[in-house]
């Protein structure tokens, strides 16, 4: 549970991060991008998991690029229902899920590396 509320912190401080970085891509404070992460999360594990299975063709064609496109749709789509998220065009959504993916491949590695890295020493 604790590692779950750690991972929903750092989305929410990767999406502060993008939007100081991606122009479009707007967030008004902390709470907003809590909100918004869990939103995405959401956003990504039901229509976004739909989208996902019935584009895989398409996916598998681009060696996994239009993932990127799915991923930009479903910021695109969160955006409309989280007060103090915006994210102004697709190009934005493009680049801000860009960042997003690389930033979220961090988190994971460095979540995963702590947790082993504890395990090693109790043992």
């Amino acid at each position: 549970m604790v590692r779950l509320l750690v991972h929903w912190v750092l989305s929410a401080l990767s999406l502060l991060l993008v939007a100081n970085f991606v122009k479009g891509f707007k967030l008004s404070g902390f709470g907003s991008a809590l909100m918004a992460a869990l939103v995405i999360g959401l956003v990504n594990g039901t229509l976004g998991l739909f989208l996902k299975i019935a584009t895989f063709p398409l996916s598998l064609i681009t060696l996994g690029l239009f993932l990127l496109v799915i991923n930009a749709l479903m910021i695109k789509f969160a955006s409309i229902f989280v007060p103090g998220f915006k994210v102004e065009g697709f190009a934005a959504a493009f680049w801000g899920a860009l960042a997003l993916s690389i930033l979220n491949l961090l988190v994971r590695w460095v979540l995963s590396s702590s947790s082993s890295s504890g395990a090693e020493q109790a043992f």
